[in-house]
């Protein structure tokens, strides 16, 4: 918690004097994020393979990964530039590859790196094949696996994926293995269906597997993940690694899906009290879209947490109060189910702290985080990568 009562007197200092609205990462609570799903898939015995997209700080990578010889997945080049420039070698971009951004890979692979791209037909496999002909390269590539419906890839048991292989073997790239990402667990509410998308992605990744050496043809890397089915897998035996990326800050998302508790969100958005509507019984917020993004994940949850669950600056949160409407600089908060504000509570100029719904989204928003810590009574500033 944050609060003059865990902060020493020169840390509440600097609290109070940051301009609203503003990122806040409780770092306690971030480590113990990491540390609770590092030790599970080690448990399991294979590897992670941390996303770097929702920290996306080279301030916080320390944290992420052990070393630089650590995996990492990106969702952007720019991400997989920074680390390369930093010395972080093995990097899988887990976007579908296209053909605009394999000049940017080649450079990063001519330095020493090992950046791997991904891909789901045989018209991106032609386009990397030929590109690394014309430019005297080799790129290595993962086929997307669809194990629920969810976005791309292709189905585990298609022929497709044999001729992909096969394309990429035969030419001047090369293929690597397979990767899944079960989209769909986190439209699961329950612990028997989260534990089932898992179970389901892993089997949807050894069918892919199991069909591709059925021909002789090697699957080294057999990458699997979601935030929800990381927490959720039983058994990982013949997967190599599972991806992750929002665990790290966690979100309403993921305490509505049931990952996680709403403590366990380590990234909230600090923002002062402007205005009194008590016709309409609203509270005015200086963070809007702007600060808290327009991401309504939570709307077809069990649970709707409008924009984002209000809390104090000790983390205990204001139950009925969340922001209802988002303009772009001022947020409103209301009390919902038949409750009112007692505006007195809530004097102009008062700190208040909005918790995300989507951490990825609303760290977008900002340029850099203000990272407290109230164990070791250290406060960082963490800048951002910004940019595709």
């Amino acid at each position: 918690m944050l609060c003059s009562e865990n902060l020493d007197a020169q840390l509440w200092k600097k609290y109070e004097g940051l301009d609203t609205p503003f990122f806040l990462v409780n770092k306690p609570t971030f480590l113990n994020n990491l540390a609770r799903l590092s030790n599970k898939i080690e448990g399991l015995g294979t590897s992670l393979r941390p996303h770097f997209k929702t920290v996306r700080s080279l301030d916080a990578i320390q944290y992420l990964l052990p070393d630089k010889t650590s995996p990492v997945t990106v969702s952007t080049v720019k991400e997989a530039e920074a680390l390369a420039n930093e010395g972080y070698s093995d990097i899988l971009y887990a976007v579908g590859i296209s053909a605009s951004k394999l000049s940017r890979i080649r450079d990063l692979n001519s330095k020493g790196a090992k950046v791997r791209v991904l891909l789901d037909s045989m018209e991106q496999a032609q386009i990397l094949n030929q590109f690394c002909q014309d430019n005297h390269c080799s790129i290595a590539a993962l086929v997307e696996i669809d194990c629920d419906g969810h976005r791309g890839g292709i189905n585990p048991n298609d022929p497709a994926l044999i001729q992909i292989a096969l394309l990429l073997l035969d030419g001047f790239a090369q293929f690597q293995g397979i990767l899944t990402h079960a989209g769909e667990s986190y439209h699961c509410f329950d612990q028997i269906s989260l534990r089932e998308s898992a179970k389901n992605e892993v089997e949807a990744a050894l069918k892919a597997t199991k069909q591709l050496r059925s021909v002789g043809i090697a699957c080294e890397i057999v990458s699997i993940g979601s935030t929800p089915t990381a927490h959720h897998y039983q058994n990982l035996d013949g997967i190599t690694e599972v991806r992750a990326g929002v665990y790290a800050f966690f979100d309403l998302v993921m305490a509505g899906i049931g990952i996680c508790n709403i403590n366990d969100i380590a990234a909230s958005v600090v923002t002062t009290v402007i205005g009194h509507n008590k016709d309409k019984g609203w509270l005015i917020v200086d963070a809007g879209w702007m600060a808290l993004s327009s991401d309504r994940g939570t709307e077809n949850q069990p649970r709707d947490c409008g924009y984002g669950l209000v809390t104090k600056c000790d983390g205990k949160q204001i139950g009925d109060l969340q922001v209802t409407t988002a303009n772009q600089e001022h947020g409103i908060i209301e009390a919902v189910n038949g409750c009112d504000i007692n505006f007195e509570d809530y004097p102009l100029g008062c700190r208040l702290h909005i918790l995300p719904n989507h951490a990825c989204a609303t760290a977008s928003m900002h340029k850099q985080y203000h990272v407290f810590d109230t164990q070791d009574q250290t406060y960082d500033v963490w800048t951002r990568i910004q940019g595709w």
